[in-house]
Protein backbone atom coordinates (compact mmCIF):
# COMPACT_ATOMS: atom_id res chain seq x y z
CA UNK A 1 0.00 0.00 0.00
CA UNK A 2 1.52 3.50 -0.73
CA UNK A 3 2.11 6.09 1.54
CA UNK A 4 -0.88 8.79 1.85
CA UNK A 5 0.32 12.27 0.62
CA UNK A 6 0.84 15.08 3.15
CA UNK A 7 -2.48 16.53 2.46
CA UNK A 8 -4.20 13.03 3.33
CA UNK A 9 -2.13 12.52 6.35
CA UNK A 10 -3.15 15.89 7.94
CA UNK A 11 -6.31 15.53 6.99
CA UNK A 12 -7.21 11.41 8.30
CA UNK A 13 -5.38 13.43 11.92
CA UNK A 14 -8.10 16.17 11.71
CA UNK A 15 -10.81 13.75 11.18
CA UNK A 16 -9.31 11.16 13.78
CA UNK A 17 -8.93 14.80 16.28
CA UNK A 18 -12.82 15.33 15.75
CA UNK A 19 -13.66 11.92 16.16
CA UNK A 20 -11.61 12.05 19.84
CA UNK A 21 -13.02 15.60 21.01
CA UNK A 22 -17.22 14.54 20.16
CA UNK A 23 -16.09 11.04 21.90
CA UNK A 24 -14.91 12.86 24.97
CA UNK A 25 -17.56 14.90 24.85
CA UNK A 26 -20.15 12.53 24.49
CA UNK A 27 -18.50 9.98 27.52
CA UNK A 28 -18.12 12.42 29.73
CA UNK A 29 -20.71 14.84 29.87
CA UNK A 30 -23.91 13.78 27.24
CA UNK A 31 -26.49 16.35 29.37
CA UNK A 32 -23.97 18.82 29.14
CA UNK A 33 -24.14 17.85 24.65
CA UNK A 34 -28.14 17.18 25.21
CA UNK A 35 -28.08 20.90 26.13
CA UNK A 36 -25.78 22.26 23.39
CA UNK A 37 -27.95 20.89 20.73
CA UNK A 38 -31.34 21.81 21.78
CA UNK A 39 -29.88 25.41 22.33
CA UNK A 40 -28.71 24.94 18.38
CA UNK A 41 -31.67 23.80 17.61
CA UNK A 42 -33.69 27.41 18.63
CA UNK A 43 -30.89 29.15 17.40
CA UNK A 44 -32.55 28.95 13.37
CA UNK A 45 -30.77 27.97 10.39
CA UNK A 46 -29.39 31.46 9.55
CA UNK A 47 -27.42 31.70 13.16
CA UNK A 48 -26.31 28.25 12.84
CA UNK A 49 -25.07 28.64 9.42
CA UNK A 50 -22.77 31.62 10.49
CA UNK A 51 -21.84 29.74 13.25
CA UNK A 52 -20.71 26.94 11.14
CA UNK A 53 -18.58 29.30 8.51
CA UNK A 54 -17.11 30.66 11.49
CA UNK A 55 -15.94 27.02 13.03
CA UNK A 56 -14.90 26.17 9.06
CA UNK A 57 -12.45 28.75 9.07
CA UNK A 58 -11.53 28.96 12.44
CA UNK A 59 -10.60 25.49 12.34
CA UNK A 60 -8.89 25.84 8.70
CA UNK A 61 -7.19 28.40 9.92
CA UNK A 62 -5.69 26.73 12.46
CA UNK A 63 -4.58 23.64 10.64
CA UNK A 64 -2.84 26.19 8.12
CA UNK A 65 -1.22 27.63 11.53
CA UNK A 66 0.37 24.28 12.32
CA UNK A 67 1.18 22.73 9.04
Amino acid sequence: MPEPSPAKRDLIFALGAILAVEGLLLATSPQRLERLLEFMREMGPERLRYAGLGCATLGVAILLLVR
